[in-house]
């Protein structure tokens, strides 16, 4: 049995899109060895460039055969009749393997993937560079030992850049010398460049691309972000974009939808152009520090603006015309009462868990919202994933506000008066338009 690299080039194949489109891999473009490539032969995927690394590993199942790409509408350019390798993945790694933990050991000194890095694949490994890979495979879980901010640690961005690497200019900073993505998002300043960041109503934080003037393609940092998934660098968000910043954790891009589109101006004004809007998540929920404050001054929510994307699968019935419509009626005007009496009404940041809207009392005192149109046909499904997301934001700031309420604020009074009951069991407060004095008791 022989090991090998099999390298891959995003430029070239659009392994992203393949994969996100859920196909599966069954062969491999070869220039050479073929005499030598046999069943049962190990490999390694490699992604090439500054960024890439080990993303999978598999089985070979046969020798090559000349023939068209059964992929082909995933290659860049007309891949023509190759010599390809049929092979079975056996594992895609939730976290690829960093170049530079490979390229850089003394065992690759020799190697062709270092001195001929654009070399026909594939590249041979002898039994001390597989046994590396493999080893690296067995630990290519959990956090970088490397990384050692925690979230809603603060650090000056130029200490930042000096230990992890990265521009200290501009929003979206990938390293050449750590498997990390820097990004910074700052509503001070970013919505004088058509940036802006925000959690959205699908549950993820839309963040814009790079790109000042003209509209935003896939190059440089946008490109950094899209595949980072393949690359194996982690993106590492944080707030501020001057000075000193605070990390919010790490992100990764909404699998089913990694980004969508949308107008914006450019910077100094003029007609509005295509921004990219990535879509993320916290990979994995780190509470933050008691010491960082909760959300910002509120921002009202459009209630002209439509659904930017189409849902796959079963729509959710609160991001839908008439749904979402209501959704952001019901929490202006919820918004407006607040201030009326007297609070301080919040939305969240990148720190926050995001909620629709919170309120600080004179006193001090918390209170966290989540809303929820209503209707006949999705009544039963709203109440169940309301509560159950009040409860997490609720649960999520209890450690940053002495005292955090929990309100569910929904279009009417429910069909089913049981689910007054329930919320108050759990500590919630369930009420809607014409029962603001329970609300703001």
């Amino acid at each position: 049995m022989t090991a090998w690299i099999l390298t891959c080039n995003l430029d070239t194949f659009d392994l992203e899109k393949f994969r996100r489109d859920g196909q599966e891999l069954q062969s491999w473009s070869v220039g050479r060895f073929r005499d030598e490539l046999t069943a049962g032969d190990t490999f390694a995927l490699w992604i090439t460039g500054a960024g890439g690394g080990v993303v999978a590993r598999g089985h070979l199942t046969g020798p090559p055969t000349q023939t068209l790409s059964a992929d082909e509408a995933y290659w860049k350019k007309d891949p023509g009749i190759r010599w390809y390798v049929p092979l079975v993945v056996d594992e895609w790694l939730e976290r690829p393997i960093p170049r530079s933990q490979i390229i850089d050991d003394p065992l690759f000194s020799n190697s062709s993937l270092r001195k001929q890095p654009f070399a026909a694949n594939p590249h041979r490994l002898d039994a001390q560079q597989w046994d590396l890979i493999t080893s690296a495979l067995e630990h290519a879980t959990g956090e970088d030992p490397n990384w050692h901010l925690q979230p809603g640690d603060t650090i000056r961005r130029v200490d930042l850049h000096d230990r992890y690497g990265g521009s200290s200019q501009g929003g979206i900073c990938p390293s050449g010398r750590t498997p990390n993505v820097l990004i910074f998002t700052d509503s001070r300043s970013g919505h004088q460049h058509g940036y802006y960041d925000e959690w959205s109503e699908d549950g993820t934080f839309h963040y814009t691309g790079e790109g000042q003037k003209g509209d935003q393609v896939f190059t440089k940092g946008n490109k950094a972000i899209r595949d980072h998934s393949l690359t194996g660098n982690r993106l590492r968000l944080f707030e501020g974009a001057r000075g000193t910043v605070r990390y919010v954790g790490e992100v990764v891009l909404d699998p089913t939808t990694p980004h969508s589109y949308g107008q914006a101006p450019p910077t100094g004004g003029g007609a509005l152009r295509q921004v990219i809007r990535f879509h993320m998540v916290p990979a994995g929920t780190k509470p933050q520090a008691p010491d960082v404050p909760v959300g910002t001054e509120y921002r009202p929510a459009d209630e002209s603006v439509q659904p930017a994307i189409a849902q796959p699968g079963p729509p959710d019935p609160d991001l839908s015309g008439r749904n979402l419509k209501a959704h952001r009626r019901l929490q202006n005007e919820l918004a407006a009462t607040a201030q009326a009496r007297g609070m301080e009404v919040l939305s969240p940041t990148a720190s926050d868990p995001d909620f629709d809207l919170a309120w600080r009392a004179p006193a001090g005192h918390l209170t966290v919202c989540e809303v929820k149109s209503l209707t006949l046909s999705n009544e039963a499904r709203q109440l169940r994933t309301g509560l159950g997301q009040i409860l997490d934001y609720q649960d999520q700031l209890q450690g940053r506000n002495s005292e955090v309420r929990a309100i569910l604020w929904v279009e009417r009074a429910p069909t089913d008066p049981r689910w007054v009951g329930l919320c108050n069991r759990v500590g919630v407060t369930l009420s809607w338009p014409g029962d603001e004095d329970a609300v703001f008791a």
